[in-house]
């Protein structure tokens, strides 16, 4: 669902919130999902377009699935 609502917005149906609809998921929760993939999107498009990189340590991260730690 996401991954539609990002690449193809204008194709989405009803039926595509069927899986969030069946784990309980109200308008209201659709409503915040979608905003979430949104702000993902937005956040995303900043990012490369003003060509930011990852430091090392989020890029290990990334790369290997271990968890960044806090400091301290």
């Amino acid at each position: 669902m996401s991954e539609k609502l990002s690449a193809a917005p204008t194709k989405m149906v009803e039926d595509d919130w069927k899986p969030l609809r069946e784990l309980g998921f109200d308008d209201e929760a659709c409503l915040e999902v979608a905003h979430i993939v949104g702000i993902f999107n937005y956040l995303t498009r900043l990012a490369d377009g003003f060509g930011l990189q990852l430091d090392a340590a989020t890029q290990r991260a990334a790369e290997t699935g271990v968890p960044l730690r806090r400091a301290g």
